[in-house]
């Protein structure tokens, strides 16, 4: 059986699903019910830039997702895709969860798309641009990166934000504390540091007050039971009761991604194969170092999804 994966904030690029929308009419009605729902025309920004305003994290969630939403709509009613028959889980890395659980019928995409927009301006709020960032610490244990964020507290907040893989380990906090523990765990053995292109310090306690929005926003969505279980991203377990859903959804604005984890109990659960739907095979990547007997599989081209197709 099938994981079906999505991407989250940072697989964002100027250009992405605009193939898919030329070559499938699902798509390009995927795209016009996100930039209806949204009042605005994120599909073209998604396709024509600028990079800056696409990276703004109001922007990036709902387009990660809408790119993610296409490919699996296509699959949908071009090839009778259903998850209850060709999938064992869900999953989806950050905000990817959304996506994931649009996939799996927990949300509509029109809610799906709202709420993202409003999850974007909420971790906006809470740490304006410029006051937090992340960055990518690899070939470093979790052991010595817990470490390094101890060290820096000095400076400020910084955590853990993002269990990858083995060896990719993202860090989370204010400006200059995430600068000082990425350098620190450079001392300590990491063999590079990369900042990453997003504008929020996701995953941190900077993005507390943002919790009360999200728990306020979600309360007023109706969360039906997934076709498949979803792996949370809190807990790195199955999870198909909605009022969990609802609220590992509000925790998760804080808490640490345990995609590792998830992955690594991937085929306990049932699970051979994972489909990353979008994401320039950002997710395929992390679950090639975490589970070489995974098959993973990533849809991001009209020829990947055709390909795809003949195998349902």
């Amino acid at each position: 059986m099938r994981a079906f994966i999505f991407p989250g904030q940072g697989s964002q690029s100027v250009g992405m699903g605009k193939a898919l929308a030329e070559a499938f009419a699902p798509a390009r009605e995927v795209f016009q019910e996100v930039d209806d729902a949204l009042n605005q025309r994120l599909s073209r920004l998604m396709w024509e830039g600028p990079e800056s305003e696409l990276t703004l994290t109001e922007n990036t969630q709902p387009a990660v997702m809408t790119a993610s939403l296409a490919a699996f709509r296509v699959l949908e009613q071009g090839a009778g895709l259903r998850l209850a028959k060709h999938a064992r889980l869900v999953a989806g890395h950050s905000a990817g969860e959304y996506a994931a659980l649009c996939a799996a019928g927990a949300f509509t995409l029109s809610d799906t798309a709202r709420l993202l927009r409003i999850r974007g301006r909420a971790m906006q709020d809470a740490a304006p641009v410029g006051k937090g960032a992340m960055t990518a610490l690899l070939g470093i244990e979790m052991n010595l990166v817990e470490e390094a964020c101890r060290e820096a507290a000095a400076v400020g907040v910084v955590v853990v934000a993002n269990d990858n893989a083995p060896g990719q380990i993202v860090i989370s906090g204010a400006t200059l504390a995430v600068e000082k523990a990425a350098e620190i765990a450079k001392k300590k053995g990491a063999k590079r540091a990369i900042p990453l292109a997003v504008s929020t310090p996701n995953h941190s306690p900077l993005l507390e007050p943002a919790m009360d929005t999200m728990r306020e926003a979600l309360a007023k969505i109706t969360i039906r039971p997934p076709a498949v279980p979803q792996i949370s991203n809190v807990t790195a377990a199955e999870v198909a009761e909605p009022d969990l859903i609802r609220r590992l959804l509000v925790e998760q604005l804080t808490a640490r991604v345990r995609w590792r984890e998830s992955v690594a109990g991937f085929r306990s659960l049932g699970a051979a194969m994972t489909v990353e739907l979008g994401g320039s095979k950002i997710l395929t990547g992390m679950v090639k170092r975490i589970d070489r007997e995974l098959e993973p599989v990533t849809l991001d081209s009209p020829a990947d999804i055709e390909a795809f197709a003949k195998t349902l």
